[in-house]
């Protein structure tokens, strides 16, 4: 099959557009014939290498993917029958990928907490991903698409709108009325965010980097743009519009702005993290934690329940994706200089023909 990997860590030059073994589905998996990939910031990051991250080199990117069916593997392993979605389960069937892996077995994934999994993985992460022809995963782990549902608006959806709506609702329980600050304005997550906050009643606050990008989240739905580059301690600014009350919780996942966060929350105020593309490591003031009674709640991806339930609301058009470029596999190295350079709004695909 035609694959992007890399060998070894490094920039954009390590991607290779090569043939790469097909994988063979195990017992309870699924040989998918993948149609379209999304990028995501992890891909980057995956790629240029962190300490301690180990790989079965050569390593292929990508998180999300939607194609068809094309294999099953039975029978299912021992205790994986109540995660299986019966209606993905025929070949032929159009699926969307769900990236978060849990095993089906441990005491997290048997209480439907499958994102809290004992022996969690993420594809595209730490096991072989989607910048490929093909690729399998578990049967639990898909979602049947409607026929003629567009695979690049799938694939662009799985990640980001299960990791925002575990975040928001779960974790954050965003109730109706309340007021949630965006801290960017272009990736996916945050236009994921947006949306699953006006759909869940709120008022919208979005930072953003530049006029064009606010004006974009504004035609999904933001209320309040405040343009960072013209407002540079942007939490007084956050504070002022919300007539000196504070907002309601804050969704930051870069980190390096967490200080910010906190001074624009209300008294009693929660703030929601999915990851650190700034850093991980920063400072924070722990006053402005237990003087106003602020949260902060950290998540990873969702259960496969709520990937369901977000998925099924994507497929209805209640929530819809915001889709920057596509571009051919051969050239996601050019893919992945857009998204880490935070030239795109929304998200990023590759078309696999």
């Amino acid at each position: 099959m035609k694959a992007v990997l890399f060998r070894q860590h490094g920039g954009p030059d390590v991607l290779e557009y090569t043939e790469f073994p097909a994988p063979e589905p195990k017992p309870g998996e699924a040989l998918i014939r993948l149609r379209a990939a999304a990028l995501n910031r992890m891909d980057v990051m995956v790629r240029n290498g962190w300490a301690g991250l180990k790989l079965e080199l050569p390593h292929i990117n990508g998180a999300d993917g939607a194609g068809e069916i094309v294999a099953l593997s039975f029978p299912l392993p021992v205790g994986e029958g109540l995660g299986v979605r019966e209606n993905a389960r025929e070949t032929g069937d159009s699926v969307v990928i769900n990236a978060n892996l849990g095993c089906g077995q441990c005491e997290f994934c048997l209480a439907g907490k499958d994102n809290m999994c004992l022996h969690w993985h993420l594809l595209g992460e730490t096991v072989r991903g989607t910048y490929a022809e093909f690729v399998c995963v578990p049967i639990r782990q898909l979602y049947k698409l409607p026929n003629g549902f567009d695979f690049h608006q799938a694939a662009a959806s799985a990640l980001v709108y299960q990791t925002a709506w575990h975040s928001l609702v779960t974790r954050g329980k965003i109730q109706k009325g309340e007021t949630v600050l965006i801290v960017g304005a272009g990736g996916g997550v945050n236009t994921a965010s947006i949306q699953i906050a006006k759909y869940l009643g709120a008022r919208v606050v979005v930072v953003g980097s530049n006029a064009k990008k606010l004006e974009m989240t504004e035609s999904i739905g933001a209320d309040i743009l405040i343009d960072r580059s013209k407002e540079e301690d942007w939490s007084k600014a956050v504070f002022l519009a919300m007539n000196k009350r504070g907002v309601d919780a804050v969704v930051d996942n870069v980190g390096t702005t967490f200080m910010m966060s906190l001074r624009a929350l209300r008294k009693g105020g929660r703030l929601l993290t999915v990851g650190n593309s700034g850093s991980p490591k920063f400072e924070i003031d722990n006053r402005y934690l237990f003087a106003k009674h602020l949260s902060i709640l950290g998540s990873t991806m969702s259960s496969i329940a709520e990937f369901k339930e977000v998925m099924d609301l994507i497929v209805a058009g209640k929530l819809k994706p915001v889709m920057d470029k596509a571009f051919p596999l051969k050239d996601a190295a050019i893919a992945q200089e857009r998204l880490w350079n935070n030239e795109n709004f929304g998200k990023i695909t590759l078309d696999i023909p």
